[in-house]
């Protein structure tokens, strides 16, 4: 089992950048394309991100998954949003109008 944490440091703007562009599901090669970088460049930055939210690599872990997820319930899920998948936790208010019952406050 991996013990994933609450982050152990801020993550620079281009981590942030690179995490969002993952979580759209693509690949190093393309996020390194998309931003004018080496591949090298982007598994570093992965890398670099993964310890920031105590992931390590091992043969039974895929870092870039658990780090999708980790990365998603800090910083919230507008790639799954930007899909346009109705969440499976919809109810209708009181007014008729659509609300996730799971993320009201």
């Amino acid at each position: 089992m991996v013990d994933i944490k609450i982050m152990q440091r801020e993550l620079t703007p281009f981590e942030q950048l690179v995490l969002d562009l993952m979580c759209k599901g693509k690949s190093n090669r393309a996020i390194a394309i998309d931003t004018g970088h080496t591949e090298k460049v982007i598994e570093n930055t992965v890398s670099r991100s993964a310890r920031a939210f105590g992931i390590m690599s091992d043969g039974d872990t895929n870092v870039r998954v658990l780090l999708a997820l980790a990365y998603r319930t800090h910083f919230g899920d507008s790639a799954f949003d930007a899909l346009g998948v109705e969440c499976q936790h919809m109810t209708v208010s009181p007014d008729g109008s659509t609300l996730c019952a799971r993320h009201v406050e």
